[in-house]
C-alpha cells in the first residue's frame, strides 16, 4: 500500500515549496491585483454571453413558392389633400390593384400637421336632394334612385348613384372625367368645392397591402387611375390643377412582420419637392428573412435595401406621372437568423481558458520583472565594489 501511495506521490505535477522559501515582492503584488481584476472582468463578460442568446446567421437559396408579400406603410403628404390621393399596386404577373381602398386609413391634416378627420377611404357621403334619374327625370316620391353613368355603364341596368360610382365607371372604361360639374352626382355632392375646401391640407395614409411575391410596384399619386391602350394613367383633369406638391415623410415602411434587430432604411425619411411637378422613385431590393428565437418561434419576414431617384416633369419631354413610386424586386437569397444559447461546457471551457491564460501570463510577467530587478541590483552591487 505504501508503495502505491509513493508512486502516486511521484506523479504530483504540482510540487509544494516550503513557505520559508517564499519571497514576496511589491511588483508581484501589483501584478496579482491587476490580473485578478482582469480575470473578474473577463469572467463577467463570458457569463453575460452565456446568459444571453447568440444569433447565428446563414445565407440560403430561397426555395419558397406561392406566398404573398405583406407591405406595411405609413406615409404623410403635408401638401396633398386626401380627396385627390390614391394608391395603386401592380406586379409583373399582370395583376393590378387600382385605387386600393381596403385596409387603408386616411387622416386629413391641417397646415400644422394636426389631424382634422380620420376616415376609411372615400371622399364623404353623398347628399341626395332630388337627384337626376338615369332616364332623365328627377327622383320623385316612392321611386328607387338609379343615377346615370353617362355612357360608361357596363350593362343596361347598372346605376351610378354617387360621384364616386361615376368616376369608377369611367375608370373601368378607360375614360377621363374632364369636367365633374357636368355630372349631376358630382355637382350635387360638391366634388370640386370639396377639393377647393381641402386646398392647403395634407394627408396621412397608413395600412397594408397583400401582394404576390413577385417583382412589382405600388405608388401614391393624385387622381383616379385607369388603363388606356395598355398604359397606366391617372385622371388629373378633374382636379383642374397644373402641379401637385408631392413632398412626403415616410413614417414607416416594412415588408413583413417586425423581428428583433431589423432595420428599415426608409423609416422616418423626409423629402421636400422643389420643382413644380415630378415623379419620386424608390428602387427596393427585398431580401426574404427567417428569424427563429430561442424558444423555436419562427417569424417569416423581409429586409430591404433602397436607392432613390427623382424624375422631373420638364416641358418638352415625355411627361412623367406625378407621384411617389416604390419599385420592389425580390432577392433569390434568403437570410436566416437563429438564436441559440451557449452550452455550459463551452462556458466552462472559456472560463478555464481565461483563468489559466491570465495566471500563466501574469506569472511570466512577474518572473521577468523579478529576475530583471535582481540582475540590475547585482550589477549595481558589483559597481560599488569596483
Amino acid at each position: 500500500m505504501d508503495s502505491i501511495m509513493s508512486k502516486l506521490r511521484n506523479l504530483d505535477a504540482y510540487p509544494k515549496i516550503n513557505e520559508d522559501f517564499y519571497s514576496r515582492t511589491l511588483s508581484g503584488g501589483v501584478i496579482t491585483l491587476a490580473s485578478s481584476i482582469i480575470m473578474l472582468l473577463l469572467f463577467f463578460s463570458e457569463l453575460r454571453m452565456y446568459l444571453h442568446a447568440v444569433t447565428e446567421t446563414k445565407l440560403v437559396v430561397d426555395t419558397s413558392r406561392s406566398e404573398t408579400l405583406r407591405i406595411n406603410f405609413d406615409v404623410t403628404f403635408p401638401a396633398l389633400p386626401c380627396s385627390i390621393l390614391s394608391l395603386d399596386a401592380m406586379d409583373i404577373s399582370g395583376e393590378q390593384h387600382l385605387d386600393v381602398k381596403h385596409d387603408i386609413i386616411k387622416k386629413r391634416l391641417d397646415s400644422h400637421g394636426n389631424v382634422i378627420e380620420t376616415r376609411q377611404e372615400g371622399i364623404g357621403a353623398p347628399k341626395i336632394e332630388k337627384p337626376l334619374q338615369r332616364h332623365g327625370g328627377r327622383l320623385e316620391h316612392n321611386e328607387t334612385y338609379c343615377g346615370s353613368c353617362y355612357g360608361a355603364e357596363a350593362s343596361d341596368d347598372e346605376c351610378c348613384n354617387s360621384c364616386e360610382d361615376v368616376r369608377e365607371a369611367y375608370r373601368k372604361k378607360g375614360w377621363a372625367l374632364s369636367n365633374p360639374d357636368l355630372i349631376d352626382q358630382c355637382k350635387r355632392e360638391g366634388f370640386l368645392q370639396r377639393i377647393k375646401d381641402e386646398e392647403g391640407e395634407g394627408c396621412n395614409v397608413y395600412g397594408f397591402l397583400e401582394v404576390n411575391k413577385v417583382a412589382g410596384n405600388f405608388h401614391f399619386a393624385p387622381g383616379k387611375s385607369f388603363q388606356q391602350s395598355g398604359v397606366h394613367v391617372h385622371d388629373l383633369l378633374a382636379f383642374q390643377k397644373d402641379s401637385f406638391n408631392l413632398s412626403h415623410h415616410i413614417n414607416r415602411l416594412a415588408f413583413g412582420e417586425y423581428f428583433p434587430g431589423v432595420v428599415n432604411p426608409l423609416d422616418n425619411v423626409h423629402w421636400t419637392q422643389e420643382t413644380p411637378s415630378g415623379m419620386y422613385q424608390y428602387f427596393i431590393k427585398v431580401v426574404p428573412t427567417v428569424y427563429t428565437d430561442v424558444l423555436g418561434h419562427t417569424i417569416q419576414s423581409n429586409q430591404f435595401s433602397v436607392t432613390e431617384h427623382f424624375r422631373t416633369g420638364d416641358v418638352g419631354r415625355l411627361q412623367s406621372l406625378p407621384g411617389v413610386f416604390f419599385f420592389y424586386d425580390l432577392s433569390p437569397i434568403k437570410v436566416t437568423f437563429r438564436e441559440e444559447n451557449v452550452s455550459f461546457l463551452h462556458f466552462l471551457t472559456n472560463v478555464c481558458a481565461i483563468v489559466g491564460g491570465i495566471f500563466t501570463v501574469s506569472g511570466i510577467l512577474d518572473s521577468f520583472i523579478y529576475h530583471g530587478q535582481r540582475a540590475i541590483k547585482k550589477k549595481m552591487e558589483l559597481g560599488k565594489l569596483n
